[in-house]
């Protein structure tokens, strides 16, 4: 089974078919043996027939005690091997169809982690949940068909064999009637990829939209807007439920028809097979053996339909994982390098000027123009950002990811023990990521869990508080020590006392160094070097705190509602 660390491998993104072939021919070995396991378990069912009517018409029949011992100990030592095949069977199919999964996921997140920050716009967060949370199960289960798939095909052309020595009329009729079946259950498979493709696409729309929710629902109640936003959630989900509903009838009969169609045909097989040895012209032995490989193609039948509707939605869900596998990330044709020593930064959309070495503040009464002053300055966003006088946008990709940092305050925060989280794998000494820490004032993180920097800490940090979240945020981006740091609302969740901390602290640690940070925070406001107001999103007034606090009325209505807000707790989050 793929490991953790190993290359998956290029997957075939050329079709939904192709791909899951792909994931075959990645492990041939493991599904080679679930086919010959399948194959022979699902033979030697049929052959519990065959060995009963021999003991019927060689031991029981002529009263010959010697033959039907003989026949009863083969059929009890065939059928304690078919068990064992059994287990072996499942045991290597789970091993398939978990490796598919695994190696699923991992292209899936290389692919996304090489799209970087800036996917197409018709790949969104909703797309790629949807992706990990049920398409990747769904192609795995499509895998199925590699082992009790092809028993299926063989055990059916066995006993097909098997008939024919008993009645060619039965034979021809088994060998008819699977063929008469799939024609009755093929247009029900593609009608219902038709319906699991819509399904699909409605469910990754439904789930970005929850995400959206999650993430800016202080917003929407802020503005007034989560009524309206609840009540389309509200239209999507139906919507989402009835196209269910339709996949669900599609599903419901083939399900149906899987289960009854066999049914009814083997039904025939056997009342065929009763007028035979009515008419002498097979023998009891050989209807007792009908009877049970009668009994034993139901379950090639059956897993031959199962597997065709597990294949059918096996397909859409690869032709998900293709779509999002053929993106390609915006190609970086910028080639320049970056100024050879601390320089300027400037916006010409907004006419924010970040001079080198210092401390900058940037506020505005709308956070939405500050953020995408820092996306641009971050080159996160088509604009006309010169570096040093260079545009930014020609400076080669690497370099600019290399030197400037953009550190959002609710950036992902990886599970693994403190240390790594902070650091990375083959990161800095502990003594860095200590003094890291103490600048971001988390001293009392690292203390208050009970193995240190070694504690295990969960996916996006929810064993911390919010506030313990956010300075091992900080301590993460100031461990970097980038040479511009743009730092979005570092201290939001801080409570007054650790936030002046954390001011005095981060004005020492970046001494020299170039850092803006996005805030309205007046602790952070009074300690920088100088303030850039931002209002309909252009620079209104720059200066010091204090002198914009006397000049400029808007600036000076902002912070004083921030800092009634402090006054009266603006998180409540307290340092824990």
């Amino acid at each position: 089974m793929i490991d953790a660390y190993e290359d998956p491998g290029t997957p075939d993104r050329r079709g939904g078919a192709r791909y899951l072939w792909w994931l075959v021919m990645r492990q041939p070995g493991r599904c080679a043996a679930g086919a010959v396991f399948g194959t022979v378990w699902m033979v030697l069912l049929a052959a519990t027939p065959y060995l009963m009517s021999r003991a019927v018409d060689d031991g029981l029949e002529p009263g010959d005690t010697g033959a039907l011992v003989l026949w009863t100990g083969a059929l009890f030592a065939v059928n304690g091997f078919n068990s064992w095949l059994s287990i072996m069977r499942h045991r290597t199919m789970t091993r398939v169809r978990m490796d598919a999964n695994f190696r699923t996921v991992k292209v899936v997140v290389g692919q996304t982690v090489r799209l970087g920050a800036a996917p197409e716009r018709r790949t969104g967060a909703g797309e790629i949940v949807t992706i990990g949370v049920g398409d990747v199960q769904t192609i795995a289960q499509a895998l199925t068909a590699v082992g009790p798939g092809v028993g299926a095909v063989v055990a059916y052309l066995v006993v097909a064999g098997l008939l024919l020595a008993v009645s060619p009329l039965l034979a021809v009729v088994v060998l008819l009637g699977v063929p008469v079946i799939g024609l009755v259950v093929g247009p029900l498979a593609g009608r219902l990829q038709g319906r699991e493709t819509e399904y699909r696409e409605r469910q990754a729309v439904l789930t970005a939209r929850i995400g959206d929710l999650a993430g800016g629902l202080r917003v929407l109640s802020g503005l007034g807007g989560k009524g309206l936003v609840a009540d389309a959630f509200r239209r999507d989900s139906r919507r989402l439920r009835d196209q269910g509903y339709r996949v669900g009838a599609v599903t419901s009969w083939m399900q149906a028809l899987g289960a009854g169609l066999p049914t009814l045909f083997l039904a025939g097989v056997t009342w065929i097979a009763a007028r035979l040895a009515a008419r002498g012209e097979i023998t009891v032995g050989e209807l007792v053996s009908v009877y049970g490989y009668v009994a034993v193609l139901v379950w090639p039948v059956m897993f031959l339909i199962e597997c065709g509707y597990q294949l059918s939605r096996g397909v859409v869900a690869a032709r998900r994982v293709t779509a999002l596998l053929r993106l390609e990330p915006p190609a970086d044709a910028a080639t320049a390098d970056a100024p050879a020593e601390p320089s300027v930064l400037y916006d010409p959309e907004s006419g924010v000027r970040v001079l080198p070495g210092r401390l900058t503040a940037l506020t505005a009464a709308r956070p939405a123009d500050a953020l995408a002053v820092v996306d641009r300055l971050g080159r996160y966003a088509p604009s006309g950002v010169t570096w040093g006088g260079t545009r930014l946008d020609r400076v080669a990709l690497d370099q600019v990811r290399e030197r400037i940092l953009v550190a959002d305050h609710e950036a992902d925060l990886f599970a693994g023990p403190l240390r790594e989280v902070v650091a990375g794998r083959g990161g800095p000494c502990d003594g860095d990521v200590l003094r890291a820490l103490h600048t971001a004032a988390a001293d009392d993180v690292v203390q208050g869990l009970p193995e240190g920097l070694d504690s295990p800490v969960s996916a996006q940090g929810r064993s911390l508080s919010g506030g313990q979240r956010q300075r091992v945020r900080l301590a993460r981006a100031l461990l970097a020590d980038p040479e511009v740091l743009l730092a979005v609302e570092p201290t939001s969740a801080l409570d007054a006392h650790t936030e002046a901390t954390v001011a005095d602290r981060l004005r020492a640690a970046r001494e020299g160094r170039t850092t803006v940070l996005v805030t309205t925070s007046p602790l952070l406001l009074d300690r920088v070097d100088r303030v850039l107001f931002l209002a309909d999103g252009k620079v209104a007034a720059s200066g010091g705190h204090r002198e914009l606090l006397d000049t400029e009325p808007g600036y000076r209505a902002l912070v004083a509602r921030d800092a009634g807000e402090d006054a009266t707790g603006r998180t409540g989050e307290a340092v824990r």
